[in-house]
């Protein structure tokens, strides 16, 4: 046992000195990378402005990019105004012509000044950060008034709808435009269709971290446990129009950077 213990400890006293000896005679250049070069990327003059490689998918005059959800094939049908992208209630969800795994999104809501009721039926909509079906199909960022609203902690604004409590309320008052920027990393199926990663979010909200690389147990429901039973690939970007009774929610600037 004694001469195990003086091999151990030789060992990492030459180990040591190897270490030393190493740092010591290290060149700068030994640590540096030249390549690979990043591309340049001009960022936005002004908060919230879109950088030089994003897709503009909301520029305040139209929805081209944009179809209704539950039929491809027709454009969307939201309201387009002064600038304004706003829900129209009966026509139903909208989403994006183009698909995406991996992303970067920045979007702007605001819930009307004039709200009425509380808890769920005040501004509801969503944000599916992945559209994979009809109805409320994908991964739903909730958007709410959580502006002194009470619910459900995991059906306010900034939560990943049933699934996770936003790390904080950041919400401004009703009438005031609110800020989402998203980093999403979108889940990836085996052969077989079962999960092979899940689904990550982090979320800005208001400029406040609220979801610090989330992992997603599956798509959101409203009813049951989440979990990952169909496997997909690049997915739309949906916007809900919320069967409730409150007024409709708006949106602007809305841009993409695919990762």
């Amino acid at each position: 046992m004694k001469l195990h213990t003086v091999i151990l400890t030789t060992s990492l006293v030459i180990g040591g000195m190897g270490l030393t000896y190493a740092q010591e005679n290290a060149k700068h250049e030994d640590t540096e990378f030249y390549t690979p070069v990043p591309k340049v990327v001009t960022p936005g003059k002004l908060s919230g402005e879109a950088p030089s490689d994003a897709i503009i998918l909301f520029n305040g005059k139209n929805l081209s990019q944009w179809v209704m959800a539950d039929d491809r094939s027709v454009p969307a049908k939201w309201k387009v105004a002064d600038g304004i992208l706003t829900v129209d209630k009966k026509t139903g969800n909208i989403e994006t012509k183009q698909s995406f795994n991996n992303y970067q999104l920045h979007l702007e809501w605001r819930i009307p000044a004039n709200i009425s009721g509380e808890g769920q039926l005040r501004g509801n909509s969503g944000l599916f950060l992945a559209s994979i079906g009809k109805g409320d199909l994908g991964y739903e960022l909730q958007i709410l008034d959580s502006y002194n609203n009470k619910t459900y902690t995991n059906g306010m604004a900034g939560s990943i709808y049933k699934q996770t409590t936003p790390l904080f309320n950041a919400a401004k008052q009703p009438g005031e435009w609110q800020t989402y920027d998203v980093m999403w990393t979108a889940p990836t199926f085996n052969a077989d269709s079962t999960v092979k990663t899940p689904a990550r979010v982090t979320v800005l909200f208001n400029g406040v971290l609220v979801q610090n690389n989330f992992e997603l147990k599956g798509p959101t429901q409203y009813v049951g446990q989440p979990g990952y039973r169909q496997a997909h690939g690049a997915s739309p970007v949906k916007l809900q129009a919320h069967g409730d009774k409150s007024e409709p929610v708006s949106f602007r600037n809305i841009w993409i950077r695919e990762l």
